[in-house]
């Protein structure tokens, strides 16, 4: 980008409530740690701020990207373009718990709240609903726009409403009835979401640490959680003949491919949908290495995978 775009797409921000941060480095704001840059880093320190800047961005055809904890994400070496926007400033990451219905506590969350913190935080108060979350890395946001979860639930199980900023800038609330949860999806179109609610329900303080402590242990057992990766690299497929999903892991591990490596990228000997990365590895390795996966596993298999982890590219928002 020439110093020139950089200055336009600046101006963008001038009088709007923001930090700036240009020719930002976005591997370590990842759990890969790896890969390029970013035009403009933007942190809004209100929806006011960040509403507006949606609106501006679609008006002059800025690409506009969210970065959540960054723990799905890999970046291409080359950077991004356009902006990308980090919901990490106190007024989008503080949650609140205040009274519901039939003795139930509504947790109010923005997109920018840890979802480790905010499940200790539940946990601490006595409150169930989320104990699914636990040993997934993720912003609240990030958690619900792939409804993150595994064998023991899912976060949109407790979802009341979600809050969205659509292209416009304008603000949107969906309601529960609204709302639909797959398998690591919803249907939730706008590039924003903002924050969101959850019903929660009381509980022996003690019964839902030790749930939480469970799950954990089980993943910790599972999973490689104190390597570099970004959790798991492939959806479950869904079986051509059964119509039942599938383990991707499961078909990785069988086709042989625990241990293999390109560059700096392996598939994880703990768990062959996780690829780990080394100090050194490359954006391309990893890219590399799922295409490889994804050969490998077609010719022994037919079965076709696709990522879950999200993929930037320069142009692609």
């Amino acid at each position: 980008m020439t110093v020139t775009m950089r200055t336009s797409r600046s101006s963008l921000l001038s009088d709007l409530d923001v930090g700036v941060i240009p020719d930002a480095p976005l591997g370590p704001l990842t759990w890969y740690g790896i890969g390029g840059r970013a035009d403009l880093l933007v942190r809004p320190r209100t929806l006011d701020a960040l509403s507006i800047l949606a609106r501006r961005c679609h008006l002059s055809g800025t690409p506009l990207r969210v970065l959540g904890s960054g723990a799905n994400l890999l970046v291409a070496d080359e950077g991004v373009d356009g902006i990308v926007v980090r919901l990490d400033e106190p007024g989008l990451t503080a949650v609140r718990f205040e009274a519901a219905a039939d003795s139930r506590v509504r947790l109010v969350a923005p997109a920018g709240a840890d979802m480790a913190r905010t499940l200790m935080e539940a946990v601490r108060r006595g409150l169930g609903g989320l104990e699914a979350m636990s040993g997934i890395p993720a912003s609240i946001g990030g958690a619900i726009r792939m409804n993150a979860g595994g064998a023991f639930g899912s976060i949109g199980d407790s979802v009341e409403t979600v809050g969205c900023i659509a292209r416009t800038g304008q603000r949107l609330v969906y309601p529960r009835e609204e709302l639909r949860f797959g398998y690591r999806e919803t249907n939730i179109r706008d590039p924003i979401i903002a924050h969101a609610t959850f019903l929660l329900s009381p509980d022996d303080p003690t019964r839902i640490r030790e749930r939480v402590k469970e799950i954990f242990r089980y993943k910790k057992s599972t999973q490689p959680l104190a390597e570099h990766s970004a959790g798991c690299a492939f959806r479950n497929p869904i079986d051509p003949v059964s119509g039942q999903r599938l383990s991707a892991g499961r078909l990785i591990d069988e086709t042989g491919l625990k241990g293999l490596s390109v560059g700096g990228a392996t598939v994880s000997t703990a768990h062959a949908n996780f690829i780990t990365v080394s100090p050194g590895t490359s954006s391309r390795d990893v890219l590399d290495l799922l295409a490889e996966i994804r050969r490998r596993v077609h010719t022994r298999t037919g079965i076709g995978l696709e990522e879950e982890i999200t993929i930037w590219t320069r142009t692609a928002p």
